[in-house]
């Protein structure tokens, strides 16, 4: 009776066992992808920590300042002033003496 159970136990392996390891590799390249994903994450938020507003000239810490209606980032140690997307258009698309009296606050005049 045992090898009779065990030529049936065969003979379902054999019949299943390209089901088995299809659904086996599905699962774990899943939980590799979510390991992937996982450390994809935690890299930019270390990014993230260790670049937010740093100087990309100096790597000094940057504050942001208000001028006018727009916030530029300014660098405390070696002075860079930089402009978020948009900001710097917004600036110079302005009428020509708001302009000028945006720079002059810039570089401090």
């Amino acid at each position: 009776m045992k090898e009779r159970d065990g030529g049936r136990e065969d003979q379902w392996f054999r019949e299943n066992e390209e089901r088995l390891l299809e659904q086996a590799r599905v699962l774990r390249e899943k939980r590799a992808g979510e390991v992937r994903e996982r450390d994809a994450a935690e890299e930019r938020g270390r990014f993230r920590e260790l670049h937010y507003m740093k100087c990309p000239k100096c790597g000094h810490d940057m504050r942001e300042e208000e001028l006018g209606t727009i916030h530029v980032d300014r660098c405390g140690l070696c002075g860079g002033t930089y402009f978020e997307a948009g900001e710097l258009d917004h600036v110079v698309l302005k009428k020509e003496q708001d302009g000028r009296g945006f720079f002059r606050k810039l570089i401090g005049i």
